[in-house]
């Protein structure tokens, strides 16, 4: 039986998940990964590094960040607790999708998750106070290999639903992407 339903999105690849329960008086059970099903619906790598954020003021912004090669990374991102827009730009550079963006809520209530191939930037929004989020990521963690793009950034257009009331000084001075830019490589 499976226990997740995967809903292709406008850009290929970028695959919203959503868990299904199995509820009875007690509460729920809910099957958050299986790496089964998930290599069905194209996550082929194993899993590396899992992490959990707390975000506390409503209309915060975290992100937007990736890796490049050779560490760029799929993730799986769920919201735990409150409510967020959870946002992935597609950088991979030969894309029809190239710099397109796509946002979802994710919530504790809805208990969808993203799933991001490799070559896409993340970030997220919250829409309610104490947003807590776990990542899976198929790769470790490497400073020198990452890169961001600023949340503002006009080429982008990405539109918020909220005004931003926080961001981290590092996340507000990303740069903007330039003339250049050719995206990731895979």
């Amino acid at each position: 039986m499976a226990r997740f339903d995967f809903v292709s999105t406008p850009l290929s690849g970028l695959t919203l998940v959503q868990r299904k329960a199995i509820e009875d008086q007690r509460g729920f059970l809910s099957r958050f990964y299986c790496a089964d099903e998930f290599r069905e619906a194209g996550l082929t790598k194993a899993i590396k590094q899992i992490n959990q954020t707390l975000t506390r003021k409503k209309g915060a912004v975290r992100g937007m960040h990736f890796q490049y090669p050779p560490y760029v990374e799929a993730k799986l991102v769920s919201c735990l607790h409150g409510e967020i827009f959870d946002v992935a730009v597609d950088l991979r550079s030969n894309s029809p999708t190239f710099l397109h963006w796509h946002g979802a809520i994710l919530s504790a209530q809805n208990r969808q998750s993203l799933l991001i191939p490799e070559g896409f930037a993340h970030g997220f929004q919250t829409l309610t106070e104490d947003c807590e989020l776990i990542y899976l990521h198929t790769e470790s963690y490497h400073p020198e290999a990452e890169g961001a793009l600023n949340f503002a950034d006009p080429k982008l257009g990405i539109v918020w639903p909220l005004a931003t009331t926080e961001i981290s000084d590092r996340d507000m001075n990303h740069k903007l992407i330039e003339q250049d830019f050719q995206g990731i490589s895979l």
